[in-house]
């Protein structure tokens, strides 16, 4: 077998792993846990990552090291030099002939374009922003929470709404339906019984983001609080959207913006009539596209790209992908 690409999208909650042939075919596939080198330390977290890697190669019958390129786009590798130190892990592995490592949100922005060209922005459990241009550059946030500046992603915007909800209960804030709504999510009966199980642990902490469509579902019925962050969460992703575009010189022609991340995807018409109100003002050449294809294919053709694979591969894997 001959394999032009190992496509890894490593998430905070799962890891898809694609061997590509050198005809764009997919000679195998995989899927294993997440992603979380600041969790288990770099060398856990690849040797995890090893395991589903390994699965695939068996499955193509294509030995370890017989792999032209390996484009691996990575939850955690935030800044360039956390990419530098999980590039020279996975070199060490000797998967494949060369290795690039690129945050995870450049996985989703390829696979919603036709060209390494565009922005995404990234709305799951936190937010994040990149863009391309065909000629390498590109343009990027830290992205690692509000000491970079950020706001928003589903755990943000649960923290917010409780912040809300539990200020209207106490008096302290004014009234909105998040006091109810939240706590009865639960099957709980004020703020205050949710604060405690929280922070007590007899409610996951996780289980917060569980909270963000509750948000939204308020904001849709009418609530002013709850709507005020979801219309705040529309001009983050435009702010982000619209200075990543400024960088790359894309403002005044015309350019993708997608959307992708379980918050963007889940299509909420407040937030994506706000996105797009805003987008006309800031950004008035962008044309929304909300991606739907996985990942791990746009990491396949960032590798494509980077192996110079003709256009005819490229589509060939893309239209595999839409099946």
């Amino acid at each position: 077998m001959n394999a032009s690409v190992l496509a890894i999208d490593a998430g905070n909650s799962k890891t898809d792993v694609a061997v590509i042939g050198t005809d764009g075919t997919i000679l195998s596939a995989a899927r294993g846990g997440g992603f979380q080198p600041p969790v288990v330390g770099v060398e856990a977290a690849v040797d995890a990552l090893g395991v589903i890697v390994g699965r695939a190669l068996e499955l193509s019958g294509v030995p370890s090291g017989g792999v032209t390129h390996v484009s691996a786009c990575l939850a955690n590798a935030d800044l360039p030099v956390e990419e530098e130190e999980l590039a020279t892990a996975l070199r060490a592995r000797g998967w494949g002939g060369s290795v690039e490592v690129r945050n995870d949100t450049f996985a989703i922005l390829r696979a919603g374009v036709d060209d390494p060209r565009g922005v995404a922005v990234v709305c799951g459990a936190g937010i994040n922003c990149v863009g391309m241009l065909p000629d390498g550059r590109t343009a990027r946030f830290p992205a690692i929470g509000r000491i970079s500046g950020d706001w928003g992603g589903g755990s943000g915007l649960a923290e917010e709404a409780m912040w809300f909800a539990a200020r209207a209960e106490d008096g302290r804030g004014e009234p909105t339906e998040l006091a109810r709504a939240l706590p009865a999510h639960f099957g709980l009966d004020s703020m205050y019984a949710l604060i405690e199980a929280l922070h007590l642990g007899r409610i996951e902490f996780e289980r917060r983001y569980e909270l963000t469509p509750v948000l939204f579902a308020t904001a849709a019925a009418g609530d002013a609080v709850a709507g005020a962050l979801v219309d705040r969460l529309a001009e983050e992703v435009v702010s982000m959207a619209s200075v990543a575009l400024g960088r790359l010189g894309l403002l005044a022609e015309e350019a993708p913006v997608v959307l992708g991340g379980g918050v963007l995807a889940a299509r909420h018409p407040r937030l994506d009539e706000r996105i797009a109100d805003l987008l006309a003002v800031r950004a008035p050449k962008a044309v929304v596209r909300v991606v739907t294809e996985p990942p791990v294919l746009g990491a396949a053709l960032l590798g494509l790209d980077r192996t110079g694979a003709p256009a005819e591969v490229h589509e060939r894997l893309r239209a595999l992908y839409r099946r």
